[in-house]
């Protein structure tokens, strides 16, 4: 099994990140891929996971955090991913018209900027959307990369159907086990299984039974659990097709 999006650079990590690690080895994951959502994070991240065998990396700059960026972090990013090959996509970059952290004009430019490093580079893009569609859709088909997760998907079906159809992936976190996530566990039974990815985003979103936990990448086997309930299928078949879905993605051992 493997956690395909976690913040191990989180400060709540700080003091027992290989305790953390040393648990989800003994729940079955393999491996995680730790997600930079800033620059400095980015650099963080990467330096974990040249530490831990286990752990590969992202590198990007998330939407609330698109009104620092500067004229000189494309080509740092650039860098950041010639640096060392345990660096497999360009993410969490996206949009967020929730809490509008940073103005609608320029996420939509840093996006569209990280979209096309990511392009230069072959990389895979995960993707941030919280109540941009709309406007994520459009960004990412102009720049029409080859490899695209909508992580922490929370969208309804209708709205995600043409990310499916395109061949882009989805991925599922703890809210799908909330008792109110009805219209979440719907597009978990709508999405073909070779399409769909597990994740924890943590220290966020822990899953039922951890909920008000600090979540870590040990509880992803709940949300894996989850998705084999609303498939009707066995969890090692949701485990096998995941991991393998994961593993292609990003490029990770046993792809």
């Amino acid at each position: 099994m493997i956690d395909s999006h976690c913040h191990l650079a989180d400060g709540k990590f700080e003091t027992d990140l290989p305790r953390v690690l040393a648990r989800a080895e003994e729940a079955g994951v393999s491996h995680c891929v730790a997600i930079g959502d800033t620059i400095k994070e980015s650099e963080e991240c990467l330096a974990i996971a040249k530490n831990y065998e286990q752990v590969f990396c992202t590198i990007g700059v998330h939407p609330h955090k698109a009104k620092e960026w500067k004229k000189t972090d494309a080509k740092h990013l650039k860098e950041l991913a010639k640096a060392h090959p345990k660096v497999r996509a360009i993410g969490e970059i996206g949009l967020d018209y929730h809490y509008d952290f940073s103005p609608r004009d320029v996420q939509r430019k840093v996006f569209a900027e990280q979209l096309e490093i990511a392009n230069e580079l072959k990389l895979p893009v995960v993707v941030h959307c919280r109540e941009a569609v709309e406007d994520v859709w459009k960004l990412a088909s102009e720049a029409n990369p080859k490899h695209l997760v909508i992580h922490c998907c929370t969208e309804k079906w209708k709205d995600v159907e043409r990310f499916v159809e395109k061949g882009w992936f989805l991925s599922f976190t703890g809210i799908a086990t909330y008792p109110n996530a009805a219209d979440i566990r719907e597009t978990i039974a709508k999405c073909p299984i070779h399409q769909l990815m597990i994740e924890t985003d943590a220290p966020y979103l822990a899953p039922i039974p951890h909920r008000g936990k600090r979540n870590e990448p040990a509880f992803v086997v709940e949300v894996a659990r989850t998705v084999a309930d609303i498939k009707g299928l066995e969890l090692s078949e949701i485990d096998a097709t995941t991991t393998a879905n994961t593993q292609a993605f990003f490029s990770l051992p046993g792809a």
